[in-house]
């Protein structure tokens, strides 16, 4: 198993995570069938069967129910939680009663979330909670609070973020007494701002990049694991019709095609092995629940690429060269 940063925190994960975003149905109100949990066991099944045993979860997911359907498989083997690693995110409310969809990190509403979070899954603890998305109106201190008691409870054991840049986390670090263990970005060949806005240091095509400077390089330097989410891209480069997709995306996908085809695996390997050849370690959640797929990423880990290989689906990824 490769050494990545959660291991140092103690959390002996998989280089690889599942995302439970699709389990449990539609984003809405609707029950929860048979077939969603047949869903969900099977899911489970193909992601430890790869070796997998970290997941990840958000209290949004299908409004909740991704997490029930990701608890009964809990109820059905509970031998199972000690031995895989849970995940869940808070912060995200959608439009209601009380105000507009909106974020929120008071130490009232994290607590409260994690309460359901922790009653939907069946679980006495989260392994790791991360704030879901920067909430403008978050109170370092606040958050800090929260995160103590909910640590003194026994309910989570580690705190981490998503979608924060480094002075958003230097500036919560300040205020907690435990360390910040992750960080989940969109990251993939197709989303590659994270790569962009190094190599466009002092050129032209610095203006346009958004992605927060210096955040990869402070994560490396405080031992935050970096997840990537949507590392698939969606199945752009494994399969999905490319139908008025660029010209980049579909020389990507050709590219991808043919190096799998010369390692004698599949294209999600190729995609995720591209993400895992940067030194920073990253750790892809692959967000789908087809079993297929989530054995389409078994040889991820294994598949060495050249470093000409890399710049190879970069530059393609691109559709420009390099300064």
């Amino acid at each position: 198993m490769t050494n990545i940063p959660l291991h140092r925190y103690g959390i002996q994960s998989s280089r690889l995570a599942l995302g439970c975003m699709p389990l449990g149905g539609g984003w809405n109100s609707d029950p929860i069938t048979s077939d969603h949990y047949k869903q969900g066991r099977e899911a489970v099944e193909a992601a430890l069967s790869i070796g997998i045993n970290f997941f990840d979860h958000a209290d949004i997911y299908t409004r909740g129910k991704a997490e029930r359907v990701f608890g009964q498989v809990l109820k059905e083997q509970p031998e199972l939680r000690e031995r895989i690693y849970i995940q869940s995110k808070c912060g995200i409310r959608f439009e209601d009663e009380a105000g507009p969809h909106r974020f929120d990190f008071s130490r009232e509403h994290i607590i409260d979330s994690v309460d359901g979070i922790l009653s939907r899954l069946g679980t006495e603890y989260l392994d790791v909670l991360l704030l879901h998305r920067p909430d403008p109106l978050a109170d370092p201190d606040e958050i800090a609070e929260a995160f103590r008691r909910l640590r003194g409870a026994g309910k989570v054991r580690h705190f981490g973020v998503s979608n924060m840049g480094a002075g958003q986390i230097r500036l919560l670090q300040a205020s907690l007494e435990v360390p910040l263990v992750a960080n989940q970005l969109e990251m993939s060949l197709k989303r590659i701002g994270w790569l962009d806005q190094g190599v466009h240091v002092n050129q032209d095509a610095a203006r346009e990049d958004i992605f927060p400077e210096g955040t990869l390089e402070h994560c490396r330097l405080e031992g935050i694991q970096i997840q990537a989410w949507g590392p698939l891209a969606q199945g752009i480069y494994s399969g999905k019709p490319l139908d008025g997709e660029s010209e980049a995306v579909k020389k990507t996908a050709a590219l991808v095609a043919g190096i799998a085809e010369r390692k004698s695996t599949t294209r999600e390997a190729i995609v995720l092995a591209w993400l895992m050849r940067h030194p920073a370690k990253i750790q892809p959640v692959i967000g789908t629940a087809n079993p297929d797929r989530i054995r389409a990423c078994a040889d991820a880990e294994r598949v060495e690429l050249s470093r000409e290989e890399w710049y190879s689906l970069y530059l393609a990824s691109r559709g420009r060269a390099l300064p």
